[in-house]
């Protein structure tokens, strides 16, 4: 077996994984979830599942270091003449290719709405989500400002990812409360980027 469909089964394990976790989630609770009751769903033994994640927590952020790999090298593939926020408009468009086409939870509604609440209910999944988007938006405002040392700083990278991050999830969490449809969700997400790169000018 070579290392590529090594890689390929490991990505698939992890996402059995984790989407087996939240439907028990859904199902059963999150406190009374148990490592062992995943694994056991998903005909995997125990000691798989930490071969994968370090926690019960972790199992819900399964997609976040691939996320971030992904912007930081549609980053440092920076197009001539390309301006900070046609760049990080294709990069989220590029996540966005990437988890329509293997996402966590794409192919079931339920899932995908779950986890916002499983975050909002539980308050160690909240601090974990905190950490996560915090340590993502520091790594990508790194590289974006080294993608762009003549119009960028520290504090303005920031605020760049900062705004963008803060605009699509506030726009993803109202979408899911008002039980709009896929499409609907999307254009929210959408909405969100434009607003966060674009201004509110149109308004």
């Amino acid at each position: 077996m070579d290392e590529s469909r090594r890689e390929r089964k490991k990505r698939q394990t992890r996402r059995l994984l984790a989407e087996t976790a939240l439907r028990l989630f859904l199902e059963q609770g999150y406190e009374q979830t148990t490592v062992a009751q995943i694994a056991a769903a998903a005909d995997v033994a125990t000691k798989t599942f930490f071969n994968h994640f370090p926690s019960k927590d972790d199992v819900l952020f399964v997609d976040h270091r691939e996320r971030v790999e992904t912007a930081l090298a549609v980053i440092a593939d920076r197009r001539e003449g390309e301006s900070v926020a046609d760049l990080l408009t294709r990069a989220y468009e590029v996540l966005l290719a990437e988890f329509r086409a293997g996402g966590v939870g794409r192919d079931d509604t339920s899932l995908f709405g779950a986890y916002p609440e499983l975050i909002k209910s539980v308050p160690s999944l909240q601090a974990k989500a905190l950490q996560v988007s915090f340590a993502m938006q520091k790594e990508i405002a790194g590289a974006l400002c080294a993608a762009y040392p003549d119009k960028l700083d520290p504090v303005s990278a920031a605020a760049a990812v900062g705004s963008l991050v803060g605009a699509t999830q506030a726009a993803a969490m109202t979408s899911l409360e008002l039980g709009q449809n896929d499409a609907q969700f999307w254009a929210a997400m959408r909405c969100g980027v434009d607003v966060a790169l674009r201004g509110l000018d149109r308004y």
